[in-house]
């Protein structure tokens, strides 16, 4: 199989903002794929192709505070091709182009609920409505998105001011994979202790933005019958998660396309990308 891509728009329920968010989705598809460029990015996908028969497991996936929802593509379009529907969208006010509300708790409160929204979304529309299995349905998140899924897989969030922040899980996440997870929003005692699905945690080695040390001690918070699969990466930063950039925006003055040095991007993602598949695999029963 291949990947195939479409584009959805979320409606935000908020009538002050009045819009709607961008929402890519790739799928199995029987199509060839092509070179199908949004932005500056480049998907190995075939735009708006019949999706392949059969029933799919969904992986939805939540981006870093003030990035992009294109940023996942090795992941998302091997996931597509290895029989998934893989659902990334944008976070309105913390992303790449609207960043009013990054590192705020209004973002922390608003970004799970965006993700259920979009998963609905998905669940509900006529194209992939039959092919969506709303039985087998994992989350994948970077930084703010690993705290995203924490958060919708049962996580009690706390704002750095000390206030119980109000989210609300989304008992149909079966799963989660967490990439340099902001974890320090999970800091109070219990704030993990309603999380209990299996989860796939990764860390960069010279990570500054949510070092090793942090992540570690969150998670060691967790149910002790709460399965956790958590490593390290080698000589991996914060960035490393994200798909390598095109070679026109990898400088040094843009920070998501650095590395530490001596770390291998491009080998890492042939890599990465069947961790996470193999991982879903087996923890939603899938091939």
């Amino acid at each position: 199989m291949n990947s195939g891509i479409r584009t959805l728009h979320i409606p935000d329920p908020d009538p002050e903002r009045g819009a709607s968010a961008p929402c890519v989705v790739q799928y199995p598809t029987l199509a060839a794929a092509v070179q199908t460029t949004i932005g500056p990015y480049v998907f190995d996908a075939a735009p708006d192709a019949p999706i392949a028969p059969g029933r799919f497991p969904v992986c939805v996936v939540s981006h870093g505070g003030g990035g992009s929802h294109l940023l996942y593509r090795s992941i998302a379009g091997h996931l597509a091709a290895n029989g998934y529907i893989v659902v990334s969208p944008e976070h309105a006010g913390d992303n790449r182009n609207d960043r009013q509300l990054s590192n705020t708790d209004a973002a922390a409160i608003g970004r799970p609920g965006q993700t259920s929204r979009a998963l609905d979304a998905v669940l509900a529309d006529a194209f992939f409505q039959a092919a969506a299995d709303a039985d087998r349905i994992a989350m994948l998140g970077h930084s703010m998105g690993g705290y995203t899924a924490l958060a919708l897989v049962g996580g009690h969030p706390w704002s750095r001011s000390g206030a119980a922040l109000p989210v609300v899980a989304d008992a149909r996440v079966r799963a989660a994979v967490l990439l340099a997870p902001a974890t320090d929003w999970f800091m109070a005692p219990g704030a993990l202790d309603d999380v209990h699905v299996p989860l796939l945690a990764l860390a960069g080695e010279h990570d500054p933005i949510t070092p090793v040390q942090s992540i570690r001690k969150v998670l060691s918070q967790l149910p002790a019958s709460t399965p956790l699969e958590f490593s390290v990466v080698p000589g991996a930063g914060h960035f490393s998660f994200l798909t390598p950039f095109p070679e026109a925006m990898q400088r040094p003055n843009f920070p998501p396309s650095q590395d530490p040095p001596g770390f291998d991007r491009e080998q890492f993602h042939r890599e990465l990308p069947e961790t996470v598949r193999v991982f879903l695999a087996r923890t939603l029963g899938t091939s």
